[in-house]
């Protein structure tokens, strides 16, 4: 929820609160008996107390990874976890739905909810509240929780003795106390922010009050429950701290390993795709693929410029770097296929393409360029094939290379790059950084709105040795380079100068 004015957060939330009263609908037939019953049986089966008392946040099947995570937290009372789940993926309302489970059946007694600020730490605890208040399968079971003279936004205590705190970074949590009872469930969520992520004196002093003055509100020989919700959104925050000293840590993304949603009774792979294509890449990465992204490490920006009529160029290179992956849209590497000259120790890259794509596509790419090219030039066409790749080259690219020739009654050559490569980061900073930087690697402006151009420009940007960045594009531009600067001293001409003559008589 974004900013809103106080009208309208008041308004919001009693929207909130009717449809919640709407949702929760009651037997008022039900004797005590089966009441105690159903109870009973709900208590026995969390994944089903949660649908019952939440209908309107229940409302897809919970992947295995949910499964997973309540049933590892419901199970350890002393237990510290970060979850490093993608957007979209429910941390908050799950833990919220787990956190009222074990306050409701009497498991935990004091709970401590941390975030970024106080407002922000308050309208994460809002729900709770309000379910608290308004929920009515929860108060025909549970009773009436609200309790006079201890019910206000970001602190309030149930009539069964619950307490609920809400702080933000930085302030004291010292004597956060029920009564006799300390901290039980610290549940932190999000806690970094954009802005401090980028000045590492401010994560510092805010994981020093962490360890220091948070951590301790637990007791040490009692029951607690620490559980870290967030992103990673920055290669050094207070998530990243947290993962190296949590009991157990799960990093989910949007999309699994496979390049499949992990959550696909939500989140299908049609609504992803969309939204993907919306925002860039490294926004992708960071917010859905916990790959925080730091645009500009190695290349800080891209030359965009004019290029040279194709005529002027002796030849052009058209170079792909196919990912063996056969998928679309899916988080498999992207398949790469580039058009680049070089004139006067210029480099232009003339466009590209660069997505996920099946095979045939790929191959598809270079009949494209060429007619891009309408002969006007001459175009070598390279394709990478290193060790790992060849059976892939031999299996499967060369057959789908006659059967597009044999269709389009025009057989395409490729030639395979095979040279022996160092390390792809190191091959891409070592041998475009310094083109880049002065200046003489040109991006086509001419193309500076077509998408695949655009993509490119983001990976270039992404490049980081660090990070699993996708950087297919600089991978294959690197390979075009290479390719026009070994091109470029087969095909020199060899200069014969003046035989030497020796004018000395012996």
């Amino acid at each position: 929820m974004g900013k809103l004015t106080d009208r309208q957060a008041l308004q919001y939330w009693e929207d909130f609160r009717l449809n919640l009263e709407r949702s929760t609908s009651i037997d008022i037939e039900e004797s005590e008996a089966e009441k105690s019953k159903r109870i009973a049986k709900l208590e026995a089966d969390p994944e089903a107390w949660f649908a019952y008392y939440f209908p309107n946040y229940y409302t897809s099947k919970p992947a295995k990874f949910h499964l997973k995570a309540t049933k590892r937290l419901l199970a350890n009372s002393k237990w510290y976890e970060v979850r490093a789940w993608s957007r979209e993926l429910a941390k908050s309302v799950r833990s919220m739905m787990e956190v009222l489970y074990l306050g409701l059946t009497g498991e935990v007694k004091n709970v401590l909810l941390v975030s970024n600020s106080q407002d922000n730490a308050k309208r994460l605890l809002k729900p709770f509240m309000i379910n608290l208040e308004s929920n009515n399968r929860i108060k025909n079971d549970y009773g009436d929780q609200e309790s006079l003279g201890s019910w206000e936004d970001g602190e309030f205590t149930t009539r069964k003795g619950v307490s609920f705190r809400a702080i933000g970074a930085g302030q004291s949590p010292r004597g956060t106390r029920n009564e006799s009872y300390r901290v039980d469930f610290l549940l932190i969520d999000d806690f970094d922010t954009d802005e401090e992520c980028r000045n590492t004196k401010v994560i510092n002093q805010k994981w020093n009050w962490l360890e220091q003055a948070l951590l301790p509100t637990v007791s040490i020989s009692g029951k607690y429950r620490i559980l870290f919700n967030g992103n990673i959104i920055a290669k050094d925050c207070c998530i990243t701290r947290a993962i190296g000293k949590a009991k157990h840590v799960d990093v989910i993304n949007i999309r699994d390993k496979s390049g499949k949603s992990v959550w696909p009774d939500k989140n299908t792979e049609e609504n992803i795709d969309f939204f993907l294509s919306m925002i860039s890449y490294a926004s992708a990465q960071k917010e859905f693929f916990n790959n925080p992204v730091t645009e500009g490490t190695i290349f800080k920006e891209v030359r965009w410029g004019e290029v040279p009529r194709i005529e002027r160029f002796k030849f052009l290179v058209a170079y792909g770097d196919p990912a063996p992956s056969n998928k679309e849209n899916k988080d498999n590497c992207y398949k790469f296929v580039g058009l680049l000259g070089e004139l006067e120790g210029n480099f232009y890259v003339i466009t590209c393409y660069l997505e996920h794509a099946i095979n045939s596509k790929f191959i598809g790419w270079f009949y494209d360029l060429e007619d891009y090219v309408k002969g006007r030039t001459q175009v070598f066409n390279y394709v990478e094939n290193n060790s790992l790749q060849d059976p892939f080259y031999e299996q499967v690219l060369k057959p789908l290379i006659f059967d597009l020739g044999k269709l389009r009654s025009h057989y395409m050559f490729l030639v395979p790059d095979e040279r022996k490569k160092p390390d792809k980061y190191a091959r891409i900073e070592g041998n475009l950084e310094p083109i880049n930087r002065q200046g003489r690697l040109i991006f086509n402006i001419a193309e500076k709105t077509n998408p695949h151009m655009q993509r490119l420009e983001e990976q270039f940007k992404a490049v980081d040795p660090q990070l699993s960045s996708h950087v297919d594009g600089p991978d294959g531009v690197e390979g075009a380079v290479w390719v026009l600067n070994s091109k470029s001293l087969q095909l020199a001409p060899i200069k014969i100068g003046n035989k030497f003559k020796n004018t000395k008589r012996y």
